[in-house]
């Protein structure tokens, strides 16, 4: 693995909800992070077919531009009874006629979806949260750490914290949605703990364990 060598770092992403996610997570570690909006960038199409690909083009887009280290998180819900939809789809479900994206629209979308299937028990509303963050060079070297968070889609949601799907997911061993839940909880990692809760805080924490020397 090669070292990061500085404190600066631009975060690829133009999502609010996530660059809030990734503030909070990198804060205790004395980085400089620029958010991709905040350096001017424009958004890359994502055009891969699965989460590493997406994630690599928004990074290594960012490296490039910048001749900084790039982190990015490519992330989604897969939900079982939906053969693993909407999977790396996630946002797009969220896509209004006009052009925008109402993650409200999305909940609704995906709960017709699991009705349409037959999917009204507990035990058929299984799916996992995934994030995989991308750190990518300006040369085009990059390293992929995956966290994922298993649960069950409830319905209606619950929670008006978190963003996109948070407030249909609530993870296993745990009676909130992480729309219920403040983002230390649904974190649920610092340095030194021993496991992080969250899909996102996961993959976090492999990143963290391996370029930053947390516990």
């Amino acid at each position: 693995m090669r070292p990061l060598e500085d404190k600066k770092i631009v975060v690829a992403s133009h999502n609010d909800g996530k660059l809030r996610e990734f503030a909070q997570l990198m804060a205790p570690f004395g980085f400089e992070a620029k958010a991709a909006a905040e350096l001017g960038l424009p958004e890359p199409d994502e055009t891969g077919t699965t989460f590493e690909e997406n994630a690599y083009i928004k990074a290594f887009a960012a490296a490039k531009a910048t001749g900084l280290p790039a982190l990015s998180d490519d992330s989604g819900l897969c939900v079982d009874a939906l053969d693993g939809q909407p999977g790396i789809y996630t946002a797009n479900w969220a896509e209004t006629p006009e052009g925008g994206r109402d993650f409200a629209i999305a909940m609704q979308r995906t709960e017709i979806a699991l009705h349409e299937v037959g999917a009204s028990d507990p035990a058929r509303r299984t799916g996992k949260f995934v994030a995989v963050i991308c750190l990518a060079w300006p040369d085009g070297y990059a390293e992929y750490f995956r966290g994922e968070a298993e649960g069950t889609l409830v319905w209606p949601p619950r929670g008006d914290k978190g963003f996109g799907y948070d407030p249909v997911f609530q993870p296993n061993g745990y009676d909130k949605t992480f729309g219920e839940m403040d983002a230390e909880q649904k974190h649920g990692w610092k340095p030194g703990q021993a496991e992080a809760l969250s899909h996102r805080a996961r993959a976090f924490q492999k990143f963290a364990r391996a370029k930053l020397g947390a516990a």
